[in-house]
């Protein structure tokens, strides 16, 4: 049964998450502690007739220890033959699969400077990779399995091999890999999506006003002509896949200069191998102007100072309360799956997909029709049982899309 599960998985993957296309080439990012599943992606992708399979492992327990005996200096440099692999692959239209299943804590003792250093150095190395994936020029596909740390970390009541089964099992369940046929589970779901979507997209909100109990009030400005995406996206090429595996989110592109109010976090966030946990950002004018955290202010000072632009919004996204993830009751203090149990924001750049032509836009451009580009991409979730939000159009009309967590209609 576990044994057909991951088959399952694998082959969900392949074929619905980048849709992996004949004599395509593939290339998976993947922790070292997930690659067997890494290699048995891989022969499914050649059994879907890839040309060629690369994967990439990253240590995060070595990069623990390097982080501990290098400089700064050291950390902030990104050798140019890493940039060159990452873009000699965009060229030659490979398909990205990316495995996230990070220790939530394993940097919580580092030296915060030398993490932010090393994320901005390989961030701009990589930028045109990012770009590639953002702009979908390439496919690409985030997905996630348990490792020992990450399941203890959610399931601490338990020894490491039952934490480990049982984040299986929640996987399995929300990735609707228990159903007879997943394909057509995720077809359906993407559907329900799609009409989201639609509807959304009929409205052409001015901006966007979220509120609930925690002390959330904040307006958030949509750029003009914007663009609600959601379940499926399609490449340049008119190649379908889905970015996030799961996914429940309908997201669009906040202005970059009109975001007012204050914001509380609902979930922590893990980032960079450390959590932030109960977190606020008040805005004026679309920038962050202050912040607080319960637990990683230094953490979240780092990443708000990334770049001149990671103290502002690049998206906006809906998810309901009531859905799958919200459901099982757990926090992963994972973002993939977190940030489809709630409705979330993100730090820094906005999706090209996500405004009318923005993919065919320059940076400059980007930025002229109000869209925030930047080094970074974080998001962080602000969703609970009672958030109300509503839409206000351009004539003063208001609609309400949110109550009490879920949809109004």
């Amino acid at each position: 049964m576990f044994d057909d599960l991951l088959l399952k998985y694998a082959k969900l993957a392949v074929i619905k998450g980048i849709n992996l296309q004949k004599d395509g080439l593939l290339v998976i990012n993947s922790p070292i502690e997930c690659s067997d599943f890494a290699k048995m992606i891989a022969e499914e992708a050649y059994k879907a007739g890839a040309s060629d399979v690369v994967i990439n492992y990253t240590d995060e327990k070595f990069n623990k220890i390097r982080f501990n005996n290098s400089s700064k200096e050291i950390l902030s440099f990104t050798p140019d033959f890493e940039r060159d692999k990452y873009n000699y692959y965009v060229e030659k239209d490979a398909a990205f699969l990316s495995i996230s299943a990070s220790d939530p804590d394993i940097f919580k003792d580092v030296d915060s400077d030398k993490i932010s250093a090393y994320q901005k150095s390989k961030r701009k190395a990589l930028e045109k990779y990012h770009n590639a994936c953002t702009s979908n020029k390439n496919s690409w596909c985030l997905i996630s399995i348990p490792t020992e740390n990450w399941a203890k970390k959610i399931f601490n009541e338990v020894n490491s091999k039952e934490a480990v089964l049982k984040l299986w099992d929640a996987i399995f369940s929300v990735m609707r890999l228990k159903e007879e046929d997943p394909i057509l589970a995720w077809n359906n779901h993407v559907n329900l999506l799609h009409k989201k979507v639609k509807e959304l997209n009929t409205h052409e909100f001015e901006y966007l006003h979220f509120t609930n109990s925690l002390g959330t009030d904040l307006k958030i400005g949509l750029v003009k002509n914007h663009i609600w995406c959601g379940g499926e996206d399609t490449t340049q090429a008119g190649l379908k896949f889905i970015a996030n595996m799961p996914t429940e989110e309908v997201y669009t592109t906040p202005k970059l200069d009109d975001v007012n109010g204050i914001v509380f976090t609902s979930k922590p966030l893990s980032y960079c191998g450390n959590l932030i946990n109960n977190f606020s950002l008040t805005f004026k004018d679309g920038k962050v102007i202050d912040y607080t955290a319960e637990t990683g202010l230094d953490i979240l000072k780092e990443l708000l100072n990334t770049d001149e632009t990671s103290n502002r919004l690049g998206e906006v996204a809906l998810v309901p309360y009531d859905s799958p993830i919200s459901n099982s009751n757990i926090i992963f203090y994972n973002t993939l799956y977190d940030e489809n149990a709630s409705c979330h924001l993100a730090l820094g750049s906005s999706y090209p997909c996500c405004i009318k032509d923005g993919e065919s836009m320059t940076k400059e451009e980007s930025k002229l029709a109000g869209a925030n580009t930047s080094l970074t991409h974080v998001d962080f979730m602000i969703g609970t049982k009672d958030t109300n939000i509503v839409g206000i159009k351009t004539n003063g009309e208001e609609v309400q899309i949110f109550k009490d967590g879920n949809w109004a209609y």
